[in-house]
């Protein structure tokens, strides 16, 4: 993938790799907000080359309450949480693994 993309047109290259006439019908990404208030991403692993790459656990909580960010992966889904304004950042670090684990 290349760096000078933005996050969001990033996801939306990695999405599109996985199509394969098959893992687009069964699984996806899901972005949704939460009531903390802030973010939700999963992003289901199953059949794709991520679902067996570890992944170490992200917790971030910065000074503002509301800046704050977890992620892991969990029963075959990437999960992220973030505070309102991190959702770029939930993406990023879903990317950066992704890029790094890439076969």
């Amino acid at each position: 993938m290349q760096n000078n993309i933005d996050p969001l047109n990033k996801l939306q290259r990695w999405y599109t790799s996985m199509c394969n006439d098959d893992w687009e019908h069964t699984y996806g990404i899901f972005i949704s907000n939460i009531d903390n208030p802030g973010w939700s991403l999963k992003i289901e692993l199953k059949d794709t080359y991520l679902y067996s790459s570890d992944f170490k656990k992200v917790e971030i909580q910065r000074d503002d309450e509301n800046d704050w960010i977890l992620c892991k992966v969990k029963d075959g889904d990437f999960q992220g949480f973030g505070g309102p304004e991190n959702l770029t950042e939930l993406i990023e670090i879903f990317l950066d693994w992704a890029e790094k684990n890439e076969v």
